[in-house]
């Protein structure tokens, strides 16, 4: 499906001059593309800096330090001496105003008298150092005649290498990809390129790998800034139509949809809906069903406190989608412990009262088992028949429970990935939740769809996101967010303590013990490594067991499902209490009587990240002591990682906490996109560009309003923008529309 144009690009490098042997598996490793990097790769491979050569001054005039390119005039040479081959090869130049020497380790003579002859001028290159109160250059970066300096470049990229390339022959390779670009449309509103005063796409692309000045690589100049918003509103045209194919009434069934990674890789199919004309399945109002309002009834009355008003107006927002003809596609944000899968259960307890079904999926099994935990008491009061479904059900359990989902005689399903399988059916699904919704990828949001005819989605995330990020990963969805928090819940002492002070802290713990206190110990990797100095869970738990005993227990990411949930259960009946785990336990698990959090190499982690671990504490309504997070840290701490540290003790607002995760770390690494399946911008850095990915998202409103079908000429360059972004699976869905 892929324009023809393109073809070039999207080519293995191999296809380059100078690329040969094995050195194209280098390139694989730079661009981090296991299957072979493409032309497309290196162009999209920008430089992170500049070395500026334009200094040229004369040799009196040289700040030893800088780089500088000098005329020189070569006088003569000193070779190494016979019995000390490794002494440098000395060049002796100078200018009329003073000398250089110039210094070579192990090369040939012959090499020296090519670049180097004697009486000849050169033009040298490089970093100019003092020693012995003389000038020296060592192995010079360029070293050229008249007419090489005439056509040299004076200020050149810089890349970021892999080990095995040099600066010098990436930027060899690059210039030979820029060649392979084609002569494309403008896929750009005319008078907005104008206004911006940015160049053509290709124009963008030459201007970053061969600059004239050092600014001409930075992130918020006009190059840049192009091919960011090029960037972002392909992004912004996927995300548009990905939401109008699942709120259309109808769609094709088997569809074929790819994952993320350009044409002809990851396919994977998805059942969509039924017929092209089949309408939505709007829900009875508030006001119009008494089965729906006694279900309603039901479970606030089971509830053991009071909804808070942002829970209220999210049920309301939900409630008001699930009436309208059209699919709802709802993000539910919220901090931690703000009541997301209590809200999540009335969204569910609607589609059930209308007929429907309802299925919650989650990305592990422990916050599976979590989200039954909370929802099966309230739902059994209401009359809600609740099941669960991950890798554990199997064999008979697993068919029969299946055989009850497709007759209709489960009214929710809560699992994991598992609720996609092809096996899975359900007899009327009318609801998907998708719960910490960024682990998933769209097209795992779309397999879900294909579990029902025209359903509605709510996905939601216990890690407060970015405004920017909404925008630019979610601007398919309509956002609804948790900001207050239910009643009782406690203010958190937060303190950072130096790695050094450990046994401080663990004759602390010792004391919590025994005051009856439950303790959280987390650690950031499961055994030790002879490659690290993290800390280990399985050698702290050892370490604790032989100062508190049977008091101590431990959870971790590689145990068996059963084992994680008895230990779990035991620190929940008090039989433990100290509960050495790693991240397993970021999010859902709930021991209100936890009231302890030690965190060993928090600097480690990110901000987010300690923030959801954090709210595994606090949680008990009328605990008698207040919680307490201690956050270990191996001095002396970076920059980063001191503000990191700081922002912790300063605020529990997960809102705040975020955006100052996106300024320290970027956004590739706050939504885990290298895990998720979800596309990291190659270009875009939300941090730099917010104000672009505004912009975008209403230029790709405002197309999709004029050309929905993409069909005009400025419709068919933006086909063409997707394509070049990797966007097909959004090109599949106009043909599929």
């Amino acid at each position: 499906m892929r324009p023809s144009l393109l073809n070039p690009l999207f080519a293995s490098v191999t296809t380059l001059a100078g690329i040969a042997g094995k050195t194209d598996k280098l390139y694989g490793r730079l661009t981090g593309r296991d299957t072979g990097a493409r032309v497309l790769d290196l162009v999209f491979h920008l430089p992170t800096g500049t070395v500026d050569r334009r200094k040229q001054p004369k040799l009196r005039d040289v700040v030893p330090g800088s780089v500088v390119t000098v005329a020189i005039d070569v006088e003569s040479y000193r070779p190494p001496p016979p019995n000390r081959p490794r002494a440098p090869f000395l060049v002796y130049a100078s200018d009329e105003t003073g000398t250089l020497t110039i210094t070579y380790f192990s090369i040939r003579k012959e090499q020296i008298e090519r670049m180097l002859p004697r009486g000849s001028r050169r033009y040298v290159s490089g970093t100019v150092t003092s020693y012995d109160g003389m000038l020296q250059m060592a192995h010079p970066d360029r070293v050229v005649d008249a007419a090489g300096f005439a056509t040299m470049a004076l200020v050149e990229p810089i890349y970021p290498l892999t080990e095995g390339l040099s600066q010098n022959v990436l930027r060899r390779v690059i210039t030979a990809a820029l060649s392979k670009l084609p002569a494309l449309p403008e896929w750009l509103d005319a008078a907005y390129v104008a206004r911006a005063g940015w160049p053509d796409f290709a124009g963008a692309l030459v201007k970053l790998h061969r600059p004239a000045e050092p600014v001409d690589v930075a992130p918020d100049g006009k190059a840049w800034s192009r091919l960011a918003y090029d960037e972002l509103l392909a992004s912004q045209l996927a995300l548009a139509l990905v939401r109008a194919h699942l709120r259309r009434p109808g769609g094709r069934r088997g569809a074929p949809l790819e994952g993320r990674g350009g044409a002809g890789g990851g396919g994977m199919t998805v059942t969509h809906l039924s017929t092209p004309t089949q309408e939505g399945h709007p829900l009875p109002s508030p006001q119009g069903g008494g089965e729906k309002q006694s279900l309603q009834a039901k479970l606030t009355a089971a509830l053991p406190f009071a909804l808070t008003a942002s829970q209220e107006a999210a049920i309301a927002a939900i409630a008001r989608d699930l009436t309208k003809p059209e699919r709802m596609l709802r993000m539910l944000q919220g901090d931690v412990g703000a009541g997301k899968t209590v809200v999540a259960l009335f969204a569910c307890a609607a589609a059930i009262a209308a007929g429907g079904q309802a299925a919650v999926m989650a990305p592990t099994e422990i916050l599976a088992r979590q989200h039954l935990k909370t929802i099966a008491p309230l739902a059994a009061a209401a009359g809600i028949h609740v099941a669960i479904l991950t890798g554990r059900e199997r064999g008979r359990e697993r068919t029969a429970l299946l055989a009850q989902l497709a007759q209709g005689e489960i009214d929710l399903l809560i699992g994991t990935h598992a609720l996609y399988s092809e096996d899975v059916a359900f007899a009327n699904l009318a609801l998907a939740v998708v719960d910490e919704q960024h682990r998933f990828g769209v097209h795992q949001r779309l397999a879900l769809a294909g579990k029902g005819k025209a359903i509605d989605m709510l996905v939601m995330t216990a890690t407060p996101i970015p405004r920017t990020l909404v925008l630019t990963y979610f601007g398919d969805m309509d956002i609804s967010e948790l900001r207050d928090k239910p009643a009782g819940r406690q203010p958190i002492d937060t303190r950072t303590i130096p790695l050094d002070r450990l046994d401080e802290v663990i004759a602390a713990v010792g004391r919590a013990i025994r005051d009856g206190r439950r303790i959280y110990w987390v650690c950031p990797l499961v055994e030790e490594s002879e490659n690290t100095d993290l800390a280990a869970a399985q050698a702290r738990h050892a370490e604790l067991v032989a100062q508190f005993g049977a008091a101590v227990d431990l959870v971790h990411g590689r145990m068996k499902g059963a084992d994680k949930d008895a230990a779990m259960a035991r620190f929940a009946a008090g039989e433990t209490r100290i509960l050495i785990a790693t991240t397993v336990i970021e999010v859902g698990v709930d021991v209100p009587e936890a009231t302890v959090m030690v965190i060993e190499h928090a600097e480690r982690f990110g901000l987010s990240q300690l923030h959801q671990l954090r709210g595994r504490i606090g949680r008990g309504q009328n605990a008698p002591q207040r919680s307490i997070c201690i956050l270990l840290y191996r001095a002396p701490l970076g920059e980063t990682g001191r503000a990191r540290l700081a922002i912790m003790r300063d605020t529990e607002d997960g809102f705040r906490i975020a955006e100052e995760d996106l300024r320290l770390r970027g956004e590739g690494d706050v939504l885990g996109t290298r895990q998720s399946g979800l596309p990291g911008f190659r270009v875009a850095q939300p941090a730099v560009h917010r104000d672009l990915m505004v912009a975008a998202r209403d230029d790709a409103a405002l197309v999709l309003t004029r050309d929905p079908g993409l069909t005009t000429e400025r419709g068919q360059a933006l086909r063409m923008l997707l394509y070049l972004f990797e966007r097909d699976e959004a090109v599949r869905l106009i043909g599929a529309g």
